[in-house]
């Protein structure tokens, strides 16, 4: 056995567990709607949504899909680079820490679904909207994690510091940044899951494009299938980001993915 195929057995052994829920799910789905007889606009059968997301149907998913993705995608990179560098201001400073602090409490507790149509009144249709609502929603557990994980490290590390009369720079560069980039990881994935629900929330509101105006358009015509179909492929996508910064983990700081486990 090569080493490339023993890597994808250990993985495989590692995710029995989520794919075995996602199968009983699935098949315990399947058995109610068959057994209980509910009708397909109420619940469709997985069946019926698998044959609704395929090319054969009147949607053009891979339009849709593009138009979603490039919004969540657009939506995780502005809430990871406005989240880390109010995260590294508020370690490097006390003044900008108890001078911003209070106010990113503030702009999290506004209610986004209430703060989209103004996004979309200034700033019109279209994908930087869904994206700026997106980030809006991810961007504050990457600033509380970068922070936390600038200002908590080891005294003796910040010493070895101080006997090489290493400036504050080349110590946030060396000491202080490798030691926040577990926590800041932690906080991207938790992004990836709040920029796909921003990113819908945008579409839901007002959008002529993307899963989330399939959902809204799809449920009016009691499309059930599609609905779903547009939820699955929602699901897919917050998936395949999740993965990509468990991916980024394991690769920038495989010492806290070794932890994790």
């Amino acid at each position: 056995m090569t080493a490339a195929a023993g890597t994808w057995r250990r993985r495989l052994v590692d995710q029995w567990p989520a794919l075995a829920v996602f199968v009983g799910f699935v098949v315990l789905w399947q058995l109610a709607v068959s057994l209980l007889g509910i009708r397909e606009y109420l619940l469709p059968s997985p069946g019926a949504v698998l044959r609704a997301m395929g090319p054969g149907t009147d949607i053009p998913w891979a339009a849709h899909l593009w138009v979603t993705t490039v919004e969540v995608v657009g939506a995780f990179v502005l809430a990871a680079l406005a989240g880390v560098g109010l995260g590294l201001a508020i370690a490097w400073s006390p003044l900008a820490s108890r001078a911003l602090m209070p106010f990113l409490v503030f702009v999290n507790t506004l209610p986004k679904v209430a703060v989209a149509p103004l996004f979309l009144m200034w700033l019109g249709y279209g994908i930087w909207p869904n994206m700026l609502i997106g980030a809006l929603i991810g961007f504050f557990p990457v600033v509380v994690n970068t922070a936390v994980g600038l200002q908590q490290i080891d005294d003796e590390m910040l010493d070895l510091g101080r006997v090489f009369n290493a400036p504050k720079w080349k110590v946030f560069l060396k000491i202080r940044i490798p030691n926040a980039l577990p926590f800041i990881l932690s906080a991207l994935k938790v992004t990836a899951s709040a920029a796909v629900i921003g990113a819908i929330v945008g579409e839901f509101v007002a959008s002529q494009r993307g899963l989330g105006y399939v959902i809204i358009t799809t449920q009016s015509s009691m499309n059930t299938p599609a609905a779903f179909a547009a939820l699955v492929w929602i699901s897919i996508l917050g998936l395949l980001l999740f993965a990509l910064v468990a991916g980024l983990s394991r690769l920038l700081a495989p010492w806290a993915s070794g932890a994790e486990r």
